[in-house]
Formats: structure tokens, sequence, C-alpha cells
């Protein structure tokens, strides 16, 4: 029998099956329930930071598809990898490599975790989650998201975090400071458990068949027994 949560969906709703499932929840749609950073910055921090941010977030928009491979830490080092596509705006697709069951697919208008071996579906519209700013056609930050820029020789890292669009969730990203490709993001959650998602061999510019995204919604609505 297909096990399938419709929206909306409580926050602290959990996937069950194999582990790493919850982290893979937390990783793709609610990226955890995470303490507000605690650093104030000053009215010209924050316009520096936006700054900042705003460069490496124009940049990273006008990647209008990438695909590659990912590799994914949860808080108790179970370490997960797999393939992701993406294709703006608001196209996505993580595959995960066997053993794991499960897919992440977003279509533009909804997104799914899939587990192929429980046929268990949990949907979110696209909206809800904070894959609607990563996969917009524009990426525009506003003051209020950014909580914090930090730059080294390595990494340009940016904390987004702002209730209306995020919920009380916050948001690591971190980035090459020459190309401005994004490198891999954490997540932490109410209890100080952190979640990564590192991704490399990117190519930018690829075409993908509309198969790749596409939600099977007969069977996340229990019509059919389809996998994908």
């Amino acid at each position: 029998m297909n096990h399938t949560k419709r929206f909306p969906i409580e926050s602290d709703a959990l996937l069950s099956g194999l582990p790493g499932q919850e982290a893979t929840r937390r990783a793709f749609l609610g990226f955890a329930t995470g303490a507000l950073i605690s650093t104030v910055l000053t009215s010209r921090a924050f316009a520096q930071a936006d700054d900042a941010a705003q460069k490496i977030a124009d940049h990273f928009s006008s990647v209008k598809s990438m695909m590659g491979e990912f590799m994914q830490f949860s808080p108790r080092s179970e370490q997960t990898g797999g393939k992701f596509f993406i294709q703006r705006p608001g196209k996505l697709r993580f595959n995960y490599d066997d053993p794991s069951p499960v897919r992440v697919i977003a279509d533009g208008a909804n997104v799914v975790i899939g587990n192929l071996k429980l046929k268990t579906w949990d949907i979110y519209p696209l909206s809800k989650t904070p894959l609607s700013l990563l996969l917009a056609d524009k990426i525009d930050l506003q003051h209020q998201m950014v909580r914090d820029v930090q730059q080294s020789n390595d990494l340009t890292t940016i904390v987004l975090g702002d209730k209306s669009v995020f919920g009380d969730q916050v948001i690591t990203l971190m980035f090459d400071p020459k190309t401005y490709d994004l490198r891999q993001w954490t997540t932490t959650d109410a209890q100080g458990k952190d979640t990564t998602v590192v991704i490399f061999n990117v190519k930018s510019g690829v075409h993908f068949d509309e198969k790749v995204f596409t939600i099977p919604y007969d069977e996340v609505r229990g019509l059919s027994g389809k996998k994908i």
C-alpha cells in the first residue's frame, strides 16, 4: 500500500525507512529547524554582506542547468552519495546510489521525496521550501535573509535565514571565492546536529529530457504502482 503525505505537512514530520532518510528530508526540504545565528550585524555590515552575497547569487542563478555528483553526511556520520540534476526555474532531481531507494524530484510546482522500496512519498509545494529560492530564475537576496557572510581563501560562506521564506530555519551555503560556484551546504537542527551535502564533478549548460523532472503523480497520490 502506498503511503502518501499530502500537504500541509507538519514541520517535524519524518520519513520512515532506511537510515539517512531523515537527513535527506532535512537537507532538501525543510533544511531542519535551525537555531538562529547569534551574530548581530550592523547596517553597514548588512550592506557589505548583502552585496557580496548578491554577486554570488547572481552568478549562481545565471547557471540555468547543471548536473554532477553529491555526497551527503548525516549527523550520525552516515555517508550517502548519488547524482543530481538541476534546471531553472524550479526543477531538480537527486538520485541516491544503491542500495538507497531514495529519489528527490522538483518539477517547478511541487517537490517529492520518494522511497522506491517502501513505495512511500512525501509531497510539498515548492514555494514553501528553501528550494524555491535556490531554483529561481533570479535569486534576489533581501537584507533580512543574509545573516552572516564569512570569507576565507578557500570558501565564501553565506548564512541565510528569513522567517517569511524559511520559517525558523537557517541555511549555510559555501561557495568557491574565485569562481562563485556552489560547493556545499550545511544545515543545523535544533539539537545542533549538522547535515552536509557536498557537490562535485559539476557540469553546466546541460540539456535534459523532460522525463528527468517528471513527478509520477499517479503513484504519489496512490493511483498507480508505477516506479520512477
